[in-house]
């Protein structure tokens, strides 16, 4: 669904609503952002530190960007100054020095350093009116602790730079994780509302999803799950994933508390909310009469609720006493139940005009959203902080019923007023920058091209690097780049278009590849290795959570379970404290201290670029589709006259014209669509055609469907179509006779990129500094009768059949022997297992490895997942014989170059195969299998292939050994082109299914043998 429906339809903290009240103190907030620039790092506020002794101190844990665990503490005492039992226990601490840093003068600060790890830390303390202040943890976050005491001592966000070391692998989402787990839950919870709030919804998830873990762990009570379920499922819906949604939905619906109103209207909205995500509006009417709609909305008796019977955030938060409630709305500012539940009534009769919206029901949306508001202000005269949202929102859909009505300008005084609302309550939150795109998109409509640009420019610019906000904006990117290609572009567009296509979701290789251009930014040095482990280290506990999550929802009268994760967690708290200690000493190295917003002005990549090379980006935004031509010296953007439904179904008629499998399960290979081929190159290209013919390198980076095709069949020239038409009106034509068509592979080595930065990082990247040139990597053996028996008894393993035809090693023996100065090895045989690779230390020694083996990429059964592998020999106990997905991003590589000479190489990896290798974002993009994951293990381009590689004709030892035949000094690019225009000048091989399956991810510009 389109994001102006979602404006209004996240109002779940209403549980938690408060008076419209003047910003508190930090002192006040359950969390806030240290500093206001560099890496984010938060205080959360900790009730149950054992430090505190009275109700009036505070202590808060400090959890940075990238670090697994706490990297601190911050603590504020009433009274004089006390010993504090430190988080540097048993420490030697040198003498004290003087502060001098505004606010904090007379205070002290000593540097300490544990006597086993040889860690070290800081201390700060600081006195004030009748206050003790401490700062303490670990030195590499010296920043973010001083920034957190001057923000406690000044009861404000203080100013400045938080200057750490981050790695770029996490995300906003497992950085939240990590904040709500250093909360109590009240406090969590609290949190994960706010976020919801904001439109922060994939951080939300986490903050519930966190508590979920923590209530089935039994660290929570587990009375509260039914509200957290309720929660967590939401968040998953505004995500748009509703299968995984309903089930969370069902067991909160379950374990509903049908005595409290609030928590049935809640679930009922939540429930609206879930239909209208799906974009069905008849089943959001619907739930308002639906089993949880016709609950009794009784208030429940008084005593109830002052035993603290309902188990909600609002009762627990009513019941504690530092204030923080009061904090909220000021004395009296707690909304009662009833209160509450005409809210939520409210809510729902926006929803419901939502819903008559997406039915056309034009008359009726109006009503409920009028209705919506006169409720709104009758709850305290419209003053409740929390409703703003709910205002907001049945703003926007005012302004979208008054846009069909052709009613521009009180569309846009709607959009204002909401956008008034937001920036009033909650100034800086990603829902104000979507509401500002969505103003933007008003004015647009409305012909105001320069106020639209001007406010589209400034939410992109908000947007760059933050994650939550870039979502709430990407909704109306396509508006935006209309506008920068259309009548209304200048000079500026392209540039402009440039930045806001960063906005875009990428492959999760795009992450990879940075991070890993990250790990060699400062060469082979003992920071790189750090921060390789450091990443490794990442990667074991997002695996541990998972083991977590799944013996957490086992019974709880299973010891074993029980037992196991106790161990788990146990394991999971040592690994976060090695994590966060690694990243401390990783801030001694300045270069990994940088940050960045990840913005690439179009001036960085054309100075990348050659005089013979453009760019080619494609970019997707809604279901439109736009292109980025940018050669050294300029620039070009226009839109494409082909959606993306067209585009996948061009896409899909190519590639089934390549090969498919028939009943028989065989590869065969059909006619080739030339037609479409050279249609959808003139979509592609045709404003660009006359550049494209002076290229020799075209760095090619697609989206959509495109991901799954090489973009070198593709027909250049309409000469050579015509004549294959009219040849084939011949008695005897050959239709696999493609000789005469002029590919777009002939002209130009392609590479494929999936980012501009990961682009740029790559060609700068310095090259391996392996001593050794290739290793080559196949001809698995055939299963033995024992091995075979284990192999068919796994489950959901592929038929022990699959290892029965290994491939020669023919072409690996060639290459060896082109490379025979550079002291080459074969693993072959016996000695190819998964295991051996595993406990290979010198891997990193090798500047080419070449892989010629069977590629798994689909589920060996339709109800088994789909786990991206490659065939090897069976070892010794614990192998499997498959080097998998995770085994790869396993392996310690400095290459340049990695061959897959194996099927479907270049194909995705599963969400759920991808967290199992310790990966907490993408997964389910085309390249985020097998590729991104020799990525990860050290590899800057890969070779990889789209469809099974053919054994006819030799075609694929053809191709490949003569890729390695080049010459020193001659790119992967040049000799993949010269092998394949041999193959097309075959009429035996012309068909692309023999010539154009590879494919280099990287930078093909790269030369293949050093001189």
């Amino acid at each position: 669904m389109t994001r102006d429906l979602r404006n209004g339809l996240f109002l779940s903290a209403i549980v938690m609503a408060s008076t419209v009240h003047a910003a508190p103190g930090v002192q006040q907030l359950d969390s806030f952002r240290i500093g206001s620039a560099g890496v984010t790092c938060t205080a959360q506020h900790r009730s149950t530190d054992p430090q505190l002794k009275s109700m009036f101190d505070r202590a808060y844990a400090i959890v940075c960007q990238d670090a697994a665990a706490a990297v601190g503490k911050l603590y504020v005492v009433k009274g004089a100054a006390r010993p504090l039992e430190t988080l540097s226990g048993g420490a030697s601490c040198d003498a004290a020095e003087a502060l001098t840093q505004a606010g904090l003068t007379g205070g002290s600060r000593a540097i300490c350093t544990a006597p086993d790890s040889g860690l070290r830390y800081v201390r700060y303390s600081y006195s004030q009116s009748g206050k003790a202040y401490f700062a303490e943890g670990l030195a590499g976050y010296d920043s973010a602790l001083r920034l957190g005491l001057q923000s406690l001592v000044q009861n404000r966000q203080v100013p400045g730079s938080v200057e750490v070391a981050v790695t770029e692998a996490g995300d906003p989402a497992a950085f939240a994780r990590v904040q709500a787990g250093n909360l109590d839950p009240d406090q969590a919870l609290a949190e994960g509302y706010s976020r919801n709030n904001v439109g922060s919804f994939p951080e939300a998830a986490e903050f519930f999803d966190t508590l979920l873990d923590r209530a089935r762990s039994g660290e929570t009570a587990f009375s509260r799950t039914s509200e957290y379920a309720a929660n967590r499922a939401l968040q998953l819906s505004n995500l748009g994933r509703f299968e995984e949604a309903e089930p969370l939905f069902q067991a909160a619906e379950q374990n509903l508390d049908l005595a409290d109103p609030v928590q049935i209207r809640l679930l009922r909205n939540f429930r609206m909310i879930n239909a209208l995500n799906r974009g069905d509006g008849a089943a959001a009417i619907a739930e308002l009469t639906s089993t949880i709609g016709r609950r009794s909305i009784q208030m429940p008796d008084t005593g109830r609720l002052e035993t603290g019977y309902l188990d909600r955030p609002i009762v627990q938060r009513l019941n504690t006493e530092d204030g923080r409630v009061a904090a909220l709305g000021g004395s009296g500012g707690r909304l009662s139940s009833e209160e509450r539940t005409a809210l939520l009534d409210a809510q729902s009769r926006h929803l419901e005009g939502v819903a008559y919206r997406l039915i056309g029901d034009s008359a009726k949306a109006r009503s409920a959203q009028l209705d919506a508001l006169s409720r709104i202000a009758e709850v305290r005269n419209g003053k409740v902080m929390s409703a703003s949202w709910l205002r907001a929102g049945a703003l926007g859909e005012l302004a979208a019923i008054a846009e069909t009505r052709k009613d521009a300008a009180g569309a846009q005084k709607l959009l204002e007023e909401a956008v008034l609302l937001y920036s009033v309550s909650y100034p800086g939150s990603p829902a104000l920058t979507g509401a500002r795109a969505r103003l933007a998109v008003s004015l647009a409509r409305g012909g105001k091209t320069a106020e639209a640009r001007s406010l589209f420019r400034s939410a992109v610019d908000a947007s760059l690097g933050n994650a939550s906000a870039s979502a709430n904006v990407r909704t109306y990117l396509a508006e935006y780049f209309d506008l920068l290609t259309g009548p209304a572009s200048d000079s500026n567009s392209v540039s402009d278009l440039f930045v806001a296509s960063q906005l875009l979701v990428r492959p999760g290789l795009a992450q990879t590849q940075a991070v890993f251009a990250r790990e060699l930014s400062g060469g082979a040095d003992e920071a790189s290795r750090l921060f390789r482990y450091s990443i490794n280290l990442s990667r074991d506990i997002v695996r541990l959570d998972g083991d977590i999550a799944r013996l957490a929802q086992q019974s709880s009268d299973n010891g074993e379970a029980i037992v196991t994760l106790a161990n788990a967690q146990a394991k999971r708290k040592l690994l976060e404290t090695e994590q966060t200690a690694l990243l401390s000493k990783l801030a001694e190295y300045p270069r990994f201290r940088a940050v960045s917003d990840g913005r690439v002005e179009i001036t960085d990549l054309q100075a990348a670029l050659g005089p013979d090379e453009a760019y080619y980006r494609m970019i997707l935004a809604k279901d439109r589709l736009f292109a980025l031509f940018v050669t050294r010296d300029s620039a070009k953007a226009y839109p494409l006259d082909i959606n993306a439904d067209v585009l996948a179904g061009r896409v899909a008629k190519i590639r089934d014209s390549i090969a498919i499998t028939n009943s028989l399960g065989q590869t065969v290979t059909p006619e080739f669509e030339v037609g479409t081929a050279r249609r959808l190159y003139l979509e592609l290209f045709g404003p660009v055609a006359e550049q494209m013919a002076k290229l020799d390198h075209l760095i090619f980076e697609p989206d959509g469907a495109m991901l799954q095709l090489p973009v070198n069949l593709l027909v250049a020239e309409q000469a050579g179509v015509t004549a294959y038409f009219a040849q084939q009106k011949l008695p005897d034509a050959d239709p696999y006779d493609l000789r005469g068509i002029a590919w777009l592979g002939r002209k130009q080595s392609v590479s494929v990129a999936v980012s501009t930065k990961g682009f740029i990082d790559i060609r700068r990247a310095a090259n391996s500094r392996a001593e050794r040139a290739y290793l080559g990597i196949g001809e698995n053996a055939p299963l033995n009768e024992a091995q075979r028996a284990r192999i068919d008894a796994i489950d959901c393993n592929w038929p022990s059949e699959v290892w029965g035809n290994p491939i020669s090693a023919d072409e690996l023996r060639f290459a060896a022997s082109k490379f025979a100065s550079g002291n080459p090895e074969l693993l072959l045989g016996e000695g190819f297992t998964d295991a051996a690779l595993a406990a290979r230390s010198d891997l990193r020694n090798f500047r080419i490895l070449h892989f010629a083996t069977h590629g798994l990429v689909s589920a060996p059964r339709p109800e088994c997942p789909a786990q991206p592998a490659l065939v090897s020999s069976f070892g010794a106990e614990g192998s499997d014989g498959l080097l998998s997905f995770r085994d790869v991003f396993d392996l310690q590589l400095d290459a340049d170059l990695v061959l897959l000479s194996a099927c479907d190489t270049a194909g995705a990896a599963t969400v759920s195969a991808t967290r199992e290798a310790g990966l907490s974002t993408g997964g389910n993009f085309a390249l985020d299998g097998l590729v991104r994951a020799f990525v990860a293990a050290g590899a800057r381009s890969v070779v990889a292939s789209y469809w099974p590689v053919p054994d006819d004709f030799d075609a694929t030892k053809t191709l490949i050994t003569g890729l390695l035949s080049a010459e020193p000094g001659v790119s992967v690019g040049s000799s993949l082109r010269q092998a394949q225009s041999g193959m097309m000048d075959n009429a035996l091989t012309s068909h692309p299914f023999y010539w154009s399956a590879f494919g280099i991810i990287g930078d093909a510009q790269k030369a293949l043998a050093q001189k």
